[in-house]
Order: C-alpha cells, then structure tokens, then sequence
C-alpha cells in the first residue's frame, strides 16, 4: 500500500468513527455531511471525494463490520460453507465456545458499534446482516439435520433472535459479565 494509498484510508477511516459516533447520539436521518467532516477534521469536498451520500457511508461502515466480523472465526466461512454437506452432525452443532467465544469477543471489542446497530437495526441493516452471515450457512445446517423446509425460517428466527435478546442484554448492562459466562448462558439455552 502505498503512502496515498494509506491516507485515503485513513481519512476513510476517521469518518467512519465520526459517523458512528453520530449514530449514537442521534438518528441517522438527523446525521449531516458538514457534522461528519467536523467531528472527522476533514473537508467537505474529502468526504464527497469519498462519498456520494452520507447512506453510502452507511453501507460501507456495515460492510466494514460484517468483513471484520467474518475474520474472527479460525475457519473462513466460504471454507466452512462447502463442507457442510460432508462435516459430521457434530461438527454442525454452532453453540459452542470454538464459535461463540470469537463471535461474543467481537462484540465486546466493538460494543460500540455493537450498541448503535442494536439502537438502528433498519438503518444498519441488521436483519440483512444476520440473513447474509447467518442465513444461508445455519439454513444448510438444519438441512442436514433433517429439518422439514417449511419449518427452517421459524427455527432460526428462534436462535438467532435469542442469541441476539442474549447480547442486547449484555450489551445494555455494558458487557460486565464475562464472554464466557455469556458463552454459558447461551449454550445452556441452546442445547444440543
């Protein structure tokens, strides 16, 4: 990466957090382009170099999130993807601290953000986020599990709804209990 290279993006960067930041103390709709550039110390005419619209700002700020998210886990997930038609049932059970401790760790790392997704789920695309990241993978999972078709959406909406009515939870007393207890909490929620 070049030098220019690496200021661009780190000018990308600092508006990135200026936004979020934003995000948590008002509405996205309320959010300008000059508040942006302000609490960021850039210009206008570097955010439109940049941005079109303060919603494209948006998009990139959750697509960041969901790329960083994704790195977490040891396996990627397009490698996890293929094999689950030939991993063992066992293998397909997600509720456990090789998968939860690097997911809660995330979050706590990034409450913040965390915090302004939960506050914003339409305009961060939070429902879109999980169906992406989650969708498809846990889908397969209950495929395989022999879970009738019609009854898939139900059942993940019921996991990945609790999980998540788990972490607002812990998200709203600031994270004070433990990744691991909260690890527990959700693995003894979630059984086999």
């Amino acid at each position: 990466m070049t030098k220019a290279e690496s200021k661009y993006f780190n000018t990308a960067r600092r508006m990135d957090d200026a936004f979020l930041s934003l995000m948590e103390q008002k509405s996205f709709e309320y959010i300008t382009v000059t508040e942006i550039c302000q609490k960021a110390g850039v210009n206008r005419s570097t955010f439109y170099l940049h941005y079109e619209t303060v919603g494209d700002l948006l998009t990139e700020c959750v697509e960041q999130i969901n790329q960083q998210f994704l790195l977490c886990f040891k396996e990627p997930a397009s490698e996890f993807r293929q094999r689950i038609g030939t991993a063992s049932l066992e293998e397909l059970f997600l509720i456990t601290p090789e998968y939860l401790i690097p997911y809660l760790t995330y979050i706590l790392e990034h409450k913040t953000v965390f915090r302004v997704v939960l506050a914003n789920p339409v305009v961060m695309q939070a429902a879109q986020t999980y169906d992406f990241i989650f969708g498809d993978i846990l889908d397969q999972i209950l495929a395989r599990h022999q879970v009738p078709e019609r009854d898939r959406s139900y059942m993940l909406s019921f996991y990945i709804e609790g999980v998540m009515g788990i972490v607002k939870r812990w998200l709203r007393s600031d994270c004070k209990d433990s990744v691991e207890d909260i690890a527990k909490i959700i693995m003894c929620v979630i059984r086999r």
